[in-house]
């Protein structure tokens, strides 16, 4: 296992311990949501219809672009909860090379519990947003 497999790892394990912390989904949904606030502002010139991430019910905006065989993403959302859900994806896949993107499985998601207390609309968007990332590191492959 290489350094970038256990950094991953370590992110993923990171986020499980972090959501372990709180009692319920209330304190883990307001947490979500600031991590959402954190989010990397997006130029609003970003936001046109080409970077518009298809399968979400908010709008959701995402983009990246490669340096030194990482990949670099960046995306914003209208809304406060899927933000938050961008910032904990980035957390995982951003600065990541495209072969440990490809290769990373969103194991956290499950873990947390967070997959059965999403709607089905942001669990797809969810979903969503990880398959573009993913299919875009493959495409660098």
């Amino acid at each position: 296992m290489n350094d970038t497999t256990e950094n991953i790892m370590d992110e993923q394990l990171e986020i499980i311990e972090t959501f372990d912390m709180f009692d319920d989904w209330l304190e883990k949904y307001q947490y979500i949501i600031d991590l959402g606030k954190q989010l990397e502002p997006m130029d609003e010139a970003l936001k046109i219809d080409k970077n518009i991430l298809h399968g979400c019910q908010s709008q959701v905006w995402l983009v990246h672009d490669e340096k030194d065989g990482k990949l670099h993403f960046q995306a914003n959302s209208d809304a406060a909860i899927v933000s938050g859900l961008i910032a904990l994806v980035l957390t995982i896949y951003s600065n990541q090379t495209p072969q440990k993107i490809v290769d990373t499985e969103p194991d956290f998601i499950e873990l947390i519990g967070l997959s059965s207390h999403l709607s089905s609309t942001r669990s797809n968007g969810l979903n969503a947003m990880i398959e573009k990332i993913q299919t875009t590191a493959q495409a660098y492959l």
